[in-house]
């Protein structure tokens, strides 16, 4: 068995001969600072996907679909931003292993790591949802610049739908209206509502409806007036692809 001097010895001569090579200590702190960094650009972009899928989630269509009970059910799924949550998760999940593998939280259970870090990302996006950071990337993905990066992630939000639609009245028939989509511009029939409408339509007004689209067509079951103040990425989507609708005609009280 060899004693501590011999192992001394063929250590330093494996190091002499250069089979084994010194790493210096700034290397070390070099690849540390290396993978914090990585785990600290991880963490800030999960807060970021985590406040875009709010600010999606509040200013698309895609939570309107759910006011009509079940019967917008199919829409609300047809519009969820599955790709901007799938990647929130991926990025929590690298996050995470990245955390466990430095050793800050050494011998700790990866679910508590990962419960602690979700927490935390939840909290640091309700608190960014205080700010206009998800308006700016918003307005700067639609236009010049490098915001096109999102436009994965917050396009879904203007994309046609097959059961649900909204968009910007500019014509009033007896039985069916035109709107102005992020798209295009969409002829609704309003002849087949399974709820009386009750309300007042005037050119200008923002609709939601829930249906099925067919052809050139979208057949409308319900459809509802929508506030000013809701579904924002539809509105300045509408507005960007037709511009700003001055003009109001009188308007009438719709009848099905």
């Amino acid at each position: 068995m060899e004693n501590q001097h011999d192992i001394e010895k063929k250590v330093m001569s494996e190091i002499v001969s250069g089979k084994v090579k010194l790493r210096s200590k700034y290397i070390f702190l070099a690849e540390k600072l290396g993978l914090r960094s990585a785990i600290i650009l991880s963490v800030l972009l999960a807060i970021l996907f985590f406040n875009l899928a709010l600010f999606y989630l509040k200013e698309s269509d895609n939570l309107g679909y759910l006011s009509f009970g079940s019967r917008g059910l199919f829409a609300f799924l047809e519009s969820f931003p599955y790709v901007l949550v799938i990647s929130f998760i991926i990025i929590i999940f690298v996050a995470g292993y990245m955390i466990k593998k430095s050793g800050t939280v050494y011998k700790r259970p990866f679910g508590y790591v990962a419960l602690g870090l979700i927490g935390f990302v939840i909290f640091g996006g309700m608190i960014l949802a205080f700010t206009d950071v998800a308006d700016r990337i918003e307005q700067r993905t639609f236009g010049p610049g490098p915001g096109f990066f999102f436009r994965p992630f917050l396009g879904p939000g203007l994309d046609e739908r097959q059961r649900g639609i909204v968009g910007r009245v500019i014509e009033i028939g007896d039985r069916y209206i035109v709107i102005q989509t992020p798209r295009d511009t969409q002829r609704v029939d309003v002849a087949s509502l399974e709820v009386p409408f009750q309300g007042y339509l005037a050119p200008g007004t923002f609709v939601i409806a829930i249906g099925e689209r067919k052809g050139d067509l979208f057949e409308a079951r319900d459809i509802r007036v929508i506030d000013d103040q809701e579904q924002r990425i539809i509105r300045r989507g509408v507005n960007r692809h037709f511009g700003p609708f001055d003009v109001q005609p009188p308007g009438r009280l719709f009848m099905n």
